[in-house]
């Protein structure tokens, strides 16, 4: 699963404590985001993912869904066959091409992006954070803002990141790789504090028939 994807859905629930070399605006707005965010015990949401290359021409556009609970999520793109379950310690990969799943441990993949729980601190460890504008799309009130990384760990170069004024919550975000792709997010609609079984971040094999395990654990 491609780790820039993990990083773009997870911004539906990051909590902003501890944001590096801000400008006083940005300050502001992300102290009333964590204070939004912080209570967050479990989510949902479906959002619009997208894919950019000019220089490739490349301009592909899919829905998906996520849940998360603590270090439990889900992810979900159905246009792409594609599904990612993980309890906390545990991933499973399912790709429907080929009805296949690869099972890997957290530990074992070797990056905080495959997770999408670490984002609630990420901005504690290498992004500074910029004002840019207040504008309006689509009927609503937006704050924009741009996130720069201090270091390399995270292969981007800005992420561009749209708040909706009336909820407090993250409405868009933009990715620019160092692999001259442009990742973006739209959330369409988000559910928060809602009950969601432990089941739901596992996968079951007993539900897809002939199924291939490849466990690398």
């Amino acid at each position: 699963m491609n780790k820039r994807l993990l990083l773009m859905v997870a911004f539906f629930v990051v909590a902003t404590t501890g944001w590096a070399q801000q400008d006083a605006k940005a300050k502001q707005i992300l102290d009333e985001v964590s204070a939004k965010t912080k209570n967050i015990t479990a989510m949902s949401a479906s959002f619009i993912f997208s894919m950019v290359n000019e220089e490739m021409e490349i301009d592909e556009t899919n829905a998906g869904t996520i849940k998360i609970k603590g270090r439990k999520y889900t992810v979900q793109l159905p246009d792409l066959g594609v599904k990612v379950f993980s309890d906390g310690e545990t991933i499973w990969n399912y790709m429907e091409d080929g009805n296949q799943v690869t099972i890997s441990n957290i530990d074992d993949e070797g990056s905080e992006l495959m997770d999408p729980s670490s984002l609630f601190s990420i901005y504690e460890r290498g992004f500074r954070s910029e004002f840019v504008a207040e504008k309006t799309a689509d009927g609503k009130s937006l704050y924009q803002l741009n996130l720069f990384p201090d270091t390399e760990e995270y292969d981007v170069t800005k992420i561009e990141v749209t708040i909706d004024k009336a909820t407090m919550m993250i409405y868009a975000a933009t990715l620019y790789s160092t692999d001259g792709n442009l990742y973006g997010i739209q959330v369409k609609q988000m559910d928060t504090n809602i009950d969601l079984a432990d089941a739901d971040f596992i996968f079951d094999a007993s539900k897809y028939d002939d199924v291939e395990v490849i466990d690398f654990r």
